[in-house]
């Protein structure tokens, strides 16, 4: 099943044979250092900037039913995030897995996205529609 909504995602979490546990980390767009006058400009427009991770949580898929939810939780942390972006990890043997368990693979999420690599994850925008990178 494609993925093409937020809701979509929290469907198809639901119908895994093994329970899931949501990874979402949150990043800021930066201009990056030396920036060129093209990049500003793309910058300016929302187009362009480096992504940086600033936050990130995990949730079972009942707690993160509905992605405005999610936007509101973050306002009281105080942190300002551009885009969501969204992984998920199986559980074993019926048990869903816990957050000391998604502790490693979000730290993981936060260096790839980093270091630009964000293919592999749903990328959600603050108005929850997904977003694609380039």
């Amino acid at each position: 099943m494609n993925i093409e909504t937020y809701s979509d995602l929290i469907r198809v979490a639901g119908l895994q044979t093994e329970p899931q546990r949501l990874l979402f980390v949150f990043a800021t767009a930066e201009l990056p250092d030396g920036a060129t006058a093209e990049q500003v400009s793309q910058y300016e427009r929302g187009e362009g900037g480096a992504l940086s991770p600033v936050l990130c949580v995990d949730k079972l898929p009942s707690e993160a039913a509905d992605f405005g939810t999610l936007v509101e939780e973050s306002k009281h942390t105080g942190i300002h995030w551009d885009v969501a972006f969204v992984s998920a990890m199986g559980g074993r043997c019926g048990v869903q897995p816990n957050s000391d368990e998604a502790e490693q693979p979000l730290k993981m999420m936060m260096e790839q996205i980093q270091a630009g690599m964000v293919a592999q994850f749903l990328a959600l925008g603050r108005d929850g529609e997904i977003i694609e990178l380039y």
